[in-house]
């Protein structure tokens, strides 16, 4: 009898971490911490950059009084796909269930989490997409290493740090890989 196919087991990623390995150089995605938001085999993923926070804030873009709650969030690149939209998202932890989400919400609705205690509202422009089978073969070529977000996730710095501290906390391989200068020549 002749031998089957290998089947690869399916990966499953959402609501978790996705932390650019160091030679994945790609502009954008350099020192990237993406919140998988969506992720199936069929329709493939999407996600938002958490640490790239560009120079505005909601109020350059809502002037209306009824967003003045939200004039002082700062303002994410949430990816390359669909930078014309300003949207937000809602993040919290919970001991039952780790990190939730609500993503792709109204301005209105943003101002309803922001009164949830502990709950960390963000503003997107843009989120990073992935058609069907692409992001499993990025990961396969390891341009990504996959991580379950900690509940510390939402006290950090979404800035460049970001990228660093993630990888600190997965293990003493990573905490090495976190502390190379970008250049090893450098070194």
């Amino acid at each position: 009898m002749a031998d089957l196919p290998r089947q690869e087991a399916p990966i499953r990623l959402q609501g978790q971490l996705l932390i650019a390995d160091p030679t994945l150089r790609e502009g954008l995605f350099q020192h990237s911490v993406i919140l998988l938001t969506e992720h199936s085999a069929e329709d493939g993923a999407c996600g938002l950059i958490l640490n790239n926070p560009s120079e505005h804030t909601v109020g350059d873009f809502l002037k209306d009084e009824e967003f003045a709650s939200l004039s002082r969030i700062g303002v994410h690149v949430g990816g390359p796909v669909s930078k014309e939209h300003l949207t937000f998202a809602a993040l919290w932890w919970t001991a039952e269930k780790g990190l939730r989400y609500a993503t792709r919400i109204s301005a209105h609705d943003a101002i309803k989490h922001a009164q949830n205690p502990g709950t960390l509202v963000r503003a997107f422009v843009g989120y990073s997409g992935w058609s069907e089978g692409q992001l499993e073969g990025e990961i396969r070529h390891r341009s990504w290493i996959a991580a379950k977000p900690t509940s510390q996730l939402l006290a950090q710095s979404h800035d460049q740090s970001l990228w660093a501290e993630t990888l600190r906390d997965l293990s003493s391989y990573h905490r090495i890989i976190a502390e190379c200068p970008d250049d090893p020549s450098q070194n």
